[in-house]
């Protein structure tokens, strides 16, 4: 029998979303977090991990489009890409159409996470069925500083700074990072919302800025997440995501997508009057 309940995120007890729940799928408690994927009636099925939003089926696309496609397309010759989290499976799958990668690897703390997706929510977590893709499980902070490997890309795909997710967010990680990351490596990192957690974008691009020759960050909308618009962190060791952008590489590609385009990458990276000046002397070309 289908049960008629709401669900909802709310947000530091002034705003927030709410979704109506047909059925539930899955419930669970891993060492780490709950992990719960519901079906709802106008986005199709929802993952939550500790109560919090991560995907739904109507549009997972827009963010893991630009998580994805940004970086693979900003750099000349990709060849290896790190995912940190992202345990749903959509940035993988993304990342997996780029024919020209030769080593994927994703490292996700909870195999909880994984394991529900593959089950109830196929259209993200169909990665995993990929040869080409190496899913590790364990911890992507002491991956990152134990591994001898560089990669070009890395993403972090993580959740807000709380729980398993807060040390993906701090200086040491990103000092790691970047000892793997190659020559003309690049990291896009979740980014948080420009309206909601200015100060986590401030602390970021703070820790990337002291890091990194040059740090940008670009936004997103999408249906789901507290705020509307959110971001994505971009720093690399000297390709600009503009500067170094060639659109006819996108035509070439023959890839399609939801949300992304050639128009949109360039566009993306031009961010409001108020986030420029929340973040002044943080950005760096």
């Amino acid at each position: 029998m289908k049960s008629s309940v709401w669900i909802e995120e709310i947000f530091e007890d002034f705003c927030g979303v709410k979704f109506k729940v047909e059925r539930t799928l899955f419930s669970g408690k891993s060492e780490f977090q709950t992990v719960d994927v519901v079906e709802t009636k106008g986005h199709g099925k929802m993952l939550l991990n500790d109560g919090l939003i991560m995907v739904t089926e109507r549009d997972e696309f827009v963010y893991h489009d630009m998580i994805s496609h940004v970086p693979l397309f900003v750099h000349p010759n990709p060849k290896s890409v790190l995912i940190i989290g992202g345990g749903d499976g959509g940035t993988a799958r993304e990342v997996l159409r780029h024919s020209g990668l030769e080593r994927i690897v994703q490292v996700e703390i909870d195999e909880m996470v994984v394991n529900a997706c593959k089950e109830h929510i196929p259209s993200t977590a169909c990665s995993y069925d990929n040869s080409k893709l190496e899913l590790v499980i364990g911890d992507g902070v002491k991956f990152v500083k134990e591994t001898k490997e560089k990669f070009d890309i890395i993403l972090v795909d993580s959740t807000d700074p709380i729980g398993p997710a807060a040390p993906l967010f701090g200086p040491e990680f990103y000092k790691d990072i970047d000892n793997i990351l190659s020559d003309d490596g690049i990291v896009v990192s979740q980014g948080e919302s420009p309206f909601l957690l200015e100060s986590v974008q401030k602390s970021m691009l703070k820790v990337l800025s002291e890091q990194f020759k040059v740090v940008k960050i670009y936004n997103f909308n999408n249906l789901t997440y507290p705020g509307g618009l959110w971001s994505f962190t971009f720093a690399s060791k000297g390709l600009h995501p503009i500067q170094d952008f060639d659109p006819k590489r996108v035509d070439q590609s023959g890839l399609e997508f939801k949300y992304y385009n050639k128009e949109l990458h360039t566009g993306t990276f031009a961010i409001p009057t108020f986030q420029q000046k929340n973040l002044e002397g943080l950005l760096k070309d």
